[in-house]
């Protein structure tokens, strides 16, 4: 499908997520041309809440997978429907304001440099309204260093979940793309880097939320995959 103009398609995956989807859909309806829900694994009612919100608003778009894709997984599936020339995704926990989201769709259509722009809890500027557990910012602070010592990426968050990008470079680089869990951010800036895209890294405001999905036991796995997508990914 052709990109529509200088419009702007958000995608957020959904793992049951039926405690609130309903207030992420509120708070992001309005954010994006198109919103595309990219429900995998889901074996509770986030489903049957995102079709009544697509019927009454347009342009929310309902994608649905049997299987659990992983975060990863769910937003390649998404950027793939997605119809904009502007693309981006965000996580379905509401650690993101929506005012934050526009803001960096605007950085990005005012620069004719960047082909892309990455929210970041700690570039300058950034405000962190809840703070994560120590342990979390710990283990945050350790798998940023990982990521740069491994891929010389000069991000100081690689895992803020708001980023947004112009389609055309997320479609040199999606056939590409090797993991599907929580490292995706990684890989994905990786593989633009590796393409001479220029990413700008913004400051955000940011609350961590005490239902993520994410858990510490997940490093190393993380890690294994990390190391996959250094040594084994072309």
């Amino acid at each position: 499908m052709r990109p529509k103009g200088d419009s702007f398609s958000l995608v957020i995956p959904a793992y049951n997520e039926e405690k609130r989807i309903e207030d992420v859909l509120k708070a992001y309806k309005d954010v994006a041309d198109e919103v595309i829900v990219v429900a995998n694994g889901c074996t509770d009612a986030t489903v049957e809440i995102v079709g009544k919100f697509s019927k009454k608003y347009p342009n929310i778009k309902l994608v649905v997978f049997e299987e659990k894709l992983g975060k990863g997984g769910a937003v390649i599936e998404g950027f793939k429907k997605a119809s904009h020339s502007i693309v981006g995704f965000v996580d379905s926990d509401l650690s993101v304001p929506p005012e934050e989201l526009r803001r960096l769709v605007r950085i990005l259509k005012k620069s004719g440099e960047f082909a892309g722009v990455i929210g970041s809890r700690r570039a300058e500027g950034s405000e962190i309204v809840i703070k994560q557990p120590f342990f979390r910012r710990l283990s945050s602070r350790i798998f940023n260093l990982l990521v740069r010592t491994l891929f010389g990426l000069k991000f100081k968050d690689t895992q803020c979940g708001a980023k947004i990008f112009r389609k055309s470079a997320i479609d040199a680089v999606i056939d590409s793309i090797y993991t599907k869990g929580y490292e995706f951010d990684v890989e994905l800036l990786w593989k633009l880097d590796k393409k001479g895209f220029v990413i700008k890294e913004v400051g955000i405001r940011w609350r961590h939320s005490g239902e993520s999905k994410f858990r510490l036991s997940y490093g190393p796995e993380m890690l294994i995959n990390l190391l996959r997508i250094r040594f084994f990914s072309k």
